[in-house]
């Protein structure tokens, strides 16, 4: 499927109303279990989408489309969010995602961005050149990724409670990589 901004922005423009839907008022089992050492519960990766709208997604969109000379990122802090996220509750960081995406997606549709735009490039500390509608299809991507993440945490929850059906139920066998 060949990258379109529009339908990008459908599903980033859906992903707080969704994780919001789906998490908000849950037992804190269902937010604050993980799948192990190492691995991230609900809460974390909450967290983690608030401190990519922060300082990833757009920033990366901006320094892109600059006409500075330089367009090298800033490298990212994949785990700022155990800090960040400190003291907050679930649905303080579900109204700060909410928030910090619903302005996102205005600036980004404020850009206008022609095909032109899209095909400009930025320099990614530990990929190399990418372009943004790349940097655009990731964020989508990364924001799948991480709805199925929390899926699949809550879903391990139940794995010795389900009997037998482990073996038809795949998001039981995933084994996060360590």
């Amino acid at each position: 499927m060949k990258f379109e901004l529009n339908d990008a922005i459908s599903i980033l423009e859906k992903t707080p109303i969704l994780l919001k839907g789906f998490l908000q008022g849950l037992p804190s089992e269902w937010i604050y279990e993980n799948e192990g050492d190492n691995t991230w519960s609900s809460f974390d990766v909450i967290g983690h989408l608030i401190h990519g709208e922060k300082t990833d997604w757009m920033i990366r969109t901006e320094i892109i489309l600059s006409t500075a000379p330089d367009k090298t990122f800033e490298p990212f802090d994949r785990f700022a969010q155990f800090e960040n996220s400190s003291g907050k509750t679930i649905s303080e960081l579900l109204a700060e995602f909410e928030t910090l995406r619903n302005n996102n997606i205005i600036t980004l549709k404020s850009k206008n961005l022609s095909l032109e735009d899209l095909n400009r490039k930025g320099m990614h500390p530990e990929l190399g050149e990418v372009s943004l509608s790349q940097l655009l299809a990731a964020w989508t991507v990364h924001d799948l990724g991480h709805i199925a993440q929390i899926s699949r945490v809550i879903a391990k929850q139940y794995k010795n409670e389900v009997g037998p059906w482990p073996k038809y139920l795949t998001i039981l066998n995933y084994a996060p990589k360590e």
